[in-house]
């Protein structure tokens, strides 16, 4: 509970530690523990053994500084023969108790003293502000200011030097001793801050009975004053005993229950619950199991997200506006916190005393509903070795209808753990809670508009909304609604908040300053240099005024603009679309003039990597643009294609141009060797291994990489040496844009455009090359296409089965690449040579016969570039190499490569001047 303190704190020598965070129990067994009177100091680290509560928050509004230092923490520490307390009593201090004490020692430390007396507690009592000693004190005129002016006045300051572990004087460990008396003759098995008021009362010996003599209270009247605001409290006036967190249930004590629970009846009635739109056929059917006379125990059973806590506390609302039935008017909605009811119970019969003492109170009372979120923690939990378990306790009071219970799971925890378990399925009757609706999530959100509202300080407009609901249903489909759009809707809050928070710049400049001031002053108070502390003290202050009148200015040009008809921060349907798109990584947010252009110019950037293949990539161009403005189906894929055509025309450097011009990098694009998956075992890689394999639990290459990229290309390369199951799979992602992996985790390729490349068709193209030639001239070169692509679309057909032919988007015949449209891939290639050469600062120039020579060798209709790539590796990359092994190229020179009379390739150092001899070089750019 405490865990979210993060910072060590040293608690004078009164704390003790709870094995592994459990209580030791037994009240016989902490009178003997307090015999101990010189027990080791301990450091606080972190405090699991506290009781719940809805937050801790509470407990620290003194200062941000002593919030920011304290830690509520029970670790064992070796000791100094420092004095302490008791060990056993700490494990019943409640929150505001423990704030108490640690202030008590912030006090003493501010006053610079070595101990903790009676005064130190006094003034933690004072300063704690929330709990019935507080409230009992302020009420007697006892403020914290006059109470420190008379501590000093009668103690005054210590040296200023204060040990790192403050021990306990006698007489404030008799206060604590005393305290745990008074808790014990009320009947109270916890010591709450007006205990610790009665016992310092009752000790009226040490420094804070004079100090409240000297402030003019009478200690008899404070401690009548203590009890009273006490039995105020029983009735649910009041709330001390922070883990009840909803207030007392009634005149019945109940003090196991409100231990471990929260009063959601009495959080509706003071309208602390968030309010639930719709669901009233679940909170109907919920109502009417709750009627029966046996077996009166609905089970909520839903996804996570879809809103089933919200029912329970729909149903705690009902009641306390009295719009329900007789049969529950007047009852009370109890949530149990399991994880709390099982801490510290360390010793075998703990747990099961702890739970019956539960059951008997909710018997006595006969108006309470339980309701266990996660009910599936029931199963197994607080079973020891021979142990039975929560479950198997509460099935006869669940059957025989005297516990009534409302439960929430998952449908995948119901289904692994409840109905396991026919005996205790069958004490529960399930409750079906479906995702809402889109049009169902917008009503919610309307209605928990103004809480949003209020929290962040802005506005929602109704577009904002409406934009959450109908996106997060369609971009976050690992989610479900209502959940997904209220996460939208509150962060979006968050995101405009914080941008009109932020301070001027003036003003940041100056924060940055003061944390400079604050450090020196600091480090000048450690080396005691106390002239030069003063000098940065008062810069220090002179700086903090400067800010918070820059804060102040900024704060009253606001609040014109609101006077003015702005109305403040809104939250608009741009800023919904930018926590998608930042969630999720797809561009949801209207198309830009930037991005515009970019798009218009999809074919002419692509065109400089990508050489002879218009058809291909004005289709790819197509749809991009297609699905950036919203026209693409919604149900589908961006598009689907599939390349085909001969070896190194193009077909895999297309997807990958596409990726790095428009997804941000070649590292976007999902790639997968389909030749990988040739045996019918290895398709399961593609969705991960089934239950009982290894790899199950790490998913499949393809759906694990599309659930982190959803927005993406999926490149299947050379996708005809798959095995035939895959195209099976692939079906289902190509019509529906959907694949369901082996956990069951439906995966959404709805954002992903689909590329698969093939070399079916490829003799049909070369020898259809040969035979017409495409040194033709335009009509005849694009006849002579269209008759070649209706041929591989043929043979296409014939590989490939018509079901998945048919859900293709289209099917793209890549031409062979001519002479001349090598010799442009030829500088290309030459050009990533140049670029490589050029981080190790060589210049690069070739002449145009060696550019002749690259293509002469590099020409291969069959083959594509790739042969190109060779032969620049020879001719060019092997010469160089070893030329620069040969330390006859060096960093700085200028390098022409040419080709002689006899043919041979020369690389000549330019910086020589050998390159006089040389006709037309030109340089690579």
């Amino acid at each position: 509970m405490a865990k979210v303190l993060a910072q060590s704190t040293i608690v004078p020598s009164l704390v003790t530690s709870r094995t592994h965070g459990r209580s030791t129990g037994k009240s016989k067994r902490s009178v003997k523990m307090m015999s101990s009177l010189r027990t080791p100091g301990l450091r606080i680290n972190s405090f699991s053994g506290l009781r719940g509560s809805t937050s801790l928050d509470n407990m620290f509004r003194v200062d941000q500084d002593f919030h920011s230092k304290v830690a509520i923490s029970i670790s064992s520490r070796r000791g100094r023969g420092s004095r302490c307390v008791p060990k056993a009593m700490f494990e019943r201090f409640t929150e505001k108790a423990i704030k108490v004490i640690m202030l008590a020692q912030e006090e003493a430390r501010r006053l610079g003293h070595n101990f903790v007396g009676t005064e130190q507690i006094l003034l933690g009592l004072i300063g704690e502000g929330t709990g019935i000693a507080a409230k009992v004190l302020k009420s007697m005129g006892i403020n914290l200011k006059d109470a420190r002016v008379e501590v000093e006045k009668i103690i005054g300051r210590g040296s200023g030097f204060v040990a790192v572990e403050i021990p306990f004087t006698p007489r404030a460990k008799r206060v604590l001793e005393l305290s745990l008396e008074e808790a014990r003759q009320l009947g109270h098995n916890y010591i709450g801050s007006e205990h610790l008021l009665l016992g310092l009362l009752r000790e009226g010996e040490g420094v804070a009975a004079r100090v409240l003599e000297n402030l003019g209270a009478d200690p008899s009247n404070i401690r009548t004053q203590a009890r009273n605001a006490f039995v105020i409290r029983m009735v649910g006036e009041g709330n001390e005993v922070s883990v009840v967190t909803g207030g007392s249930t009634g005149n019945t004590k109940m003090p196991t229950l409100e231990e471990y629970g929260t009063n959601l009846t009495k959080l509706a009635e003071e309208g602390k619950l968030d309010p639930v739109v719709g669901r009233q056929d679940q909170i109907e059917r919920v109502v009417q199991i709750l009627g029966r006379r046996t077996k009166n125990n609905p089970c909520l059973i839903g996804e996570p997200g879809v809103g089933k806590t919200a029912i329970a506390e729909g149903l705690a609302q009902r009641i306390a506006t009295g719009d329900v039935p007789d049969t529950i008017e007047g009852k009370k909605v109890i949530t149990l916190d399991m994880g709390l009811l099982v801490a510290g119970t360390k010793y075998r019969g703990e747990f099961e005393e702890r739970l019956k003492k539960l059951m008997e109170e909710i018997k006595q009372s006969d108006e309470i509903i339980l309701f266990i979120d996660e009910v599936h923690t029931l199963i197994g939990a607080g079973a020891a070795e021979g142990a039975i378990d929560a479950a198997n306790i509460l099935k006869p009071a669940l059957a025989r209808g005297e516990l009534q219970c409302i439960g929430a799971t998952t449908l995948d925890e119901y289904r692994k753990h409840i109905e396991k378990d026919p005996a205790l399925e069958r004490r529960f009757q399930p409750v079906k809670v479906p995702e809402p609706s889109v049009d169902e999530t917008i009503q919610i959100l309307k209605g928990l508009r103004e809480r949003y509202e209020i929290h962040h300080k802005l506005r929602y407009t109704d577009e904002a909304l409406i934009s959450a609901a109908q996106l997060s249903y369609q971009y976050i489909s690992d989610r479900f609604l209502p959940d997904k759009a209220i996460d939208l809707i509150d962060e979006a809050g968050s995101r405009v908040r914080l941008r009109h928070a932020q301070l001027p710049e003036e003003a940041r400049e100056l924060e940055k300053e003061l944390r400079q001031i604050t450090k020196s002053k600091n480090e000048a108070v450690r080396s005691q240099d106390f002239e030069k502390a003063g000098e940065l003290r008062d810069r220090e202050i002179e700086l903090r005024a400067q800010i918070t009148a820059i804060q102040e200015k900024d704060k009253e040009m606001n609040k014109a603009e609101v006077e003015a008809g702005d109305g403040g921060p809104v939250v608009t349907e741009v800023d919904i679309q930018h926590i998608v798109s930042s969630w999720t990584g797809i561009p949801v947010e209207k198309v830009s003039t930037d991005e515009s252009d970019r798009l218009l110019k999809m074919e002419e950037t692509l065109h400089k990597r990508v050489i002879g293949q218009d058809e291909a990539v004005k289709a790819i161009s197509r749809a991009i643009r297609r699905a950036r403005v919203g026209l693409k189906n919604p149900n589908r894929p961006i598009a689907s294609f599939i390349f085909s055509g001969p070896t190194g025309v193009g077909k895999s450097e297309l997807a990958k141009a596409l990726a790095a011009y428009y997804f941000g990098s070649e590292e976007a694009m999902i790639r997968l060797d389909m030749s990988e998956f040739m045996e019918r075992h290895t398709v399961s890689k593609l969705i991960g291994s089934p239950p009982g394999y290894v790899g199950y639990t790490e998913g499949g290459q393809l759906t694990e990489a599309v659930r982190r990229r959803p927005y993406t290309v999926v490149l299947f390369d050379e996708i005809e040496k798959a095995h035939p199951d895959v195209f099976n799979m692939m079906l289902q992602i190509l019509e529906d844009g959907r694949l369901t992996d082996s956990k069951g985790r439906t995966v959404d390729f709805k954002n992903t455009l689909l590329i698969m490349t093939s070399n079916v068709g490829s003799s049909v193209i070369e020898k259809g090359g040969r035979r017409i030639g495409f040194d033709l001239d335009y009509d005849e070169k694009d006849s002579s296409y269209n008759r070649i692509k209706s041929l591989v679309t043929e043979e296409l057909k014939q590989y490939f089965r018509p079901e998945f032919l048919n859900r293709l988007d289209e099917m793209i015949v890549f031409r062979q690449l001519t002479k001349l449209e090598v010799k442009e891939i030829a500088d290309i290639m030459l050009k990533e040579v140049f670029d490589r050469l050029k981080s190790k600062e060589i210049e690069l120039q070739v002449t145009e016969r060696f550019r002749e020579r690259v293509v002469e060798e590099g020409y291969n209709p069959s083959y594509g570039a790739r042969p190109l790539r060779r032969a620049i590796m020879r001719l060019l990359e092997d010469s160089m190499a070893e030329k620069m092994l040969a330390r006859e190229i060096k960093e700085g020179d200028s390098v022409i490569v040419d080709v002689d009379s006899d043919g041979n390739v020369t690389v000549l150092n330019g910086s020589s001047g050998t390159s006089e001899t040389l006709t037309d070089p030109i340089p690579v750019v």
